[in-house]
């Protein structure tokens, strides 16, 4: 899989309009539901829409912080945006594992960044709105350094270093791949469907 290079303006571009529409749908779809919706499960053996969201919060309670200390660092080492965004070999395979959807293929998430619970507050959707806003401003102070000079630690695998390029858009794969499973279960558990797409 050849390293894919894009320009710097339209790689960060495309990231925050992903991250607007996730944080539309994070605002108009899961945040008026009621804790019940949330945590219906299609099965025992299947997340709720309140587990996939609490997945994505722990996921980004783990990456959000580490996220904004390296971009820190680089600001005040000088670090200026460079032309192009370019991708890693292996952070590319990991975005492209996330692009498939959970219908077609299923990761088994580590025990630490799986849901705690299977009775999660209505909080739940508050804090992925929260992370979403998160999200975006560091998508926006990124911009502003050198992000392919930026090594993030993989949460499951803390000696591999992700690219800072290859690790926000992950995420925001991430993010979609989770909400599309989110909005399956609601629909299947007869919450009408949302007039908001993540994808």
């Amino acid at each position: 899989m050849p390293a894919v290079v894009r320009a710097t303006s339209d790689f960060f571009d495309q990231l925050t309009n992903d991250l607007l529409v996730l944080r539309v749908v994070a605002q108009q779809r899961f945040r008026p539901l009621s804790a019940e919706e949330l945590n219906r499960r299609p099965s025992p053996s299947r997340w709720s829409a309140g587990q996939c969201l609490e997945h994505l919060n722990i996921v980004g309670g783990y990456y959000l912080p580490s996220i904004a200390a390296r971009i820190a660092k680089a600001q005040a080492r000088g670090s200026k945006p460079a032309p192009t965004v370019k991708s890693g070999y292996i952070g590319r395979r990991f975005i492209e594992a996330m692009r498939t959807p959970v219908s077609v293929k299923t990761y088994e998430s580590p025990q630490r960044y799986a849901p705690t619970g299977t009775r999660l507050p209505r909080t739940v959707a508050e804090v992925f709105s929260r992370q979403i806003d998160e999200l975006l401003r560091l998508v926006l102070l990124a911009r502003q350094v050198n992000a392919n000079a930026i090594r993030i630690p993989n949460a499951i695998f803390p000696l591999l270093l992700f690219r800072l390029t290859d690790q926000l858009e992950f995420m925001v794969v991430h993010i979609q791949r989770h909400i599309a499973q989110a909005e399956a279960v609601l629909v299947g558990n007869g919450v009408p469907a949302s007039n908001v797409s993540a994808a």
